[in-house]
C-alpha cells in the first residue's frame, strides 16, 4: 500500500520517527526525512530544518518536491524547553508545515498528526483548545503565552489538546477537504523513546507509571510506526478526521475509570 508513494516524515532522527521512516522505505515507499539532527538511518532524501518558526517551516518547503502522498508530522519536544517552543514545534509548526504542503499532496493523499494520551483533556479545556486553535498563521508564541497566562508544565500536554482538536477540524477545512486529503492523528501512550525521560521530567514518574502499568509496559517505536504507516497509506482511505488510541488499551482504561463503566 505505500509501494512508489513519496512520504515526508518529520522527526526522522531518533524514536517514532526514525522507526516510521525505516518501516516506510522497506514497503517501498520513498522517504523525505526532516528533523534538526541528521538522522543514523537511510532516507531517501533529508533536509536539516527547524518547525519551531515561520521562516524554518518556509525554508523546508523550498527545499521538497512538488508531489508527495503523505505527509507524517512525527517532530515533537518533550516540554522540558519551555512552552514557547513545544507549542511551537509541537502546533503551530506542525499545522504551518500542513497548510504549507497540502497544495503539494496528491489527491487523496494524508496527512497523519502523532498526538498523544496526554491530549486527552482537550474536551475539559474546551473553550482554551478553541481559542488557540482558531489563531491562523504562526503566531508569537512566547506574546501569545503571556497573553492567556500559560505555564511551562503545561506545554506538551496543552500541545497536544491542540493537536487533537486540529486534526478533526482540518479533516473538513476546504484546504485538505477539497483535494480529499486526509488529516487523522495516532495517539501514544508511554513509549521507550530517547526522550522518555524528559517525559518523567516533566509529566511526573507517578503519571507515566500510572499509564505503563495500566497496559502492562511501554510502549516501543516499532509500535507505532505501523498505525501511523496505516493511516498514510489507502487501506485507510475512509479514514478521516480520527484520533486513533495507539496505545495499547490505555485511553480505554482511562475512559472506564473516567466515565464510570
Amino acid at each position: 500500500m505505500l509501494f512508489g508513494k513519496t512520504i515526508l516524515v518529520t522527526g526522522v532522527a531518533s524514536g517514532i520517527g526514525a522507526r516510521t521512516a525505516e518501516l516506510a522505505g522497506q514497503m517501498g515507499a520513498d522517504v523525505i526525512g526532516v528533523d534538526v539532527r541528521e538522522p543514523a538511518g537511510a532516507t531517501t532524501a533529508f533536509i536539516k530544518g527547524d518547525l519551531s518558526t515561520a521562516a524554518g517551516v518556509a525554508d523546508i518547503v523550498a527545499q521538497l518536491p512538488s508531489r508527495l502522498d503523505a505527509l507524517a508530522n512525527v517532530a515533537g519536544l518533550s516540554g522540558n524547553t519551555g512552552i514557547v517552543s513545544t507549542l511551537s514545534v509541537n502546533f503551530y509548526g506542525l499545522r504551518a508545515l500542513s497548510e504549507a504542503v497540502a497544495p503539494r499532496i496528491r489527491e487523496g493523499g494524508a496527512i497523519v498528526n502523532v498526538a498523544s494520551i496526554a491530549g486527552y483533556g482537550w474536551r475539559a479545556h474546551l473553550e482554551r483548545a478553541k481559542t488557540l486553535v482558531g489563531i491562523e498563521g504562526f503566531p508569537d508564541v512566547g506574546a501569545l503565552a503571556a497573553e492567556h497566562g500559560l505555564k511551562d508544565e503545561e506545554g506538551y500536554p496543552l500541545s497536544k489538546e491542540l493537536l487533537v482538536l486540529w486534526t478533526m477540524r482540518a479533516a473538513h477545512l476546504p484546504l485538505f477537504r477539497d483535494r480529499g486529503i486526509r488529516v487523522n492523528a495516532a495517539s501514544p501512550g508511554p513509549v521507550e523513546t530517547p526522550i522518555l525521560k524528559q517525559f518523567r521530567a516533566v509529566l511526573g514518574d507517578a503519571r507515566v507509571d500510572s499509564d505503563i502499568t495500566r497496559v502492562g509496559r511501554a510502549g516501543t517505536a516499532a509500535d507505532i510506526a505501523p498505525a501511523v504507516l496505516f493511516l498514510c497509506s489507502d487501506g485507510a482511505r475512509w479514514i478521516n478526521g480520527t484520533n486513533l488510541a495507539t496505545d495499547g488499551g490505555l485511553e480505554a482504561s482511562i475512559n472506564a475509570e473516567v466515565l464510570g463503566f
